[in-house]
């Protein structure tokens, strides 16, 4: 997936619901939100804090808030797209323009400001165990520098190898990031530390 350096590059480049995109934009503009772009996607933030997220899907355009759990959703519209996987993260879906309400957004915009101001946030477990895909306990057995070197990382990175090689459904999609991870594990990177500052 390419990485864009700007909004306006990202929204040119978007293959599906444009419309939708700039229409999204220019409601998160008309609030008390800055516009940033991390993870090569428009982000939206106040204060310097993740707030919001918009971005262009096979399917639909979603616009998600970092914290959005804790919204009060009376209009039962909110998504949790990865259940069992996000605690916080809650997430808008549209599939036309005409779909976009603008005063919901920008209700739900101005709570989310007004949760961060009272220091309202769900923080993720970082110390649930880790389970060990049974594709890294093989390679473990089979590579005892590859286990050594696993064991340098923190616990945060090795659950980040681990969950990448569980969350794949097909065993040839394991075993491809199996083989993906191995050199990075060997070099010491972590699986997602080119996104991180």
């Amino acid at each position: 997936m390419k990485r864009f350096k700007t909004v306006d590059e990202y929204i040119l480049n978007a293959k599906n619901g444009k419309e939708m995109l700039i229409v999204l934009r220019e409601i998160i503009l008309s609030t008390a939100l800055t516009e940033a772009v991390k993870w090569g996607s428009p982000v939206y933030t106040f204060k310097g804090k993740n707030l919001i997220g918009i971005a262009s899907f096979k399917s639909y355009v979603g616009l998600w808030f970092f914290q959005g759990a804790l919204l009060k959703d009376n209009a039962n519209v909110l998504i949790n797209a990865q259940e069992d996987v996000t605690k916080a993260l809650r997430q808008l879906r549209f599939k036309s323009a005409d779909e976009i309400n603008e005063k919901l957004i920008i209700k739900y915009i101005n709570e989310s400001i007004e949760n961060l101001k009272q220091n309202k946030e769900i923080k993720p477990n970082r110390n649930k165990p880790i389970l060990f895909p049974e594709e890294l306990k093989e390679a473990f057995k089979n590579n005892s520098a590859l286990e050594t070197q696993f064991l340098t990382f923190t616990h945060g990175r090795k659950r980040e190898f681990a969950d990448y090689i569980s969350q794949a459904k097909r065993a040839e999609t394991r075993q491809s990031r199996l083989q993906k991870i191995i050199p990075l594990v060997l070099d010491g990177i972590g699986l997602n530390d080119k996104y991180r500052k």
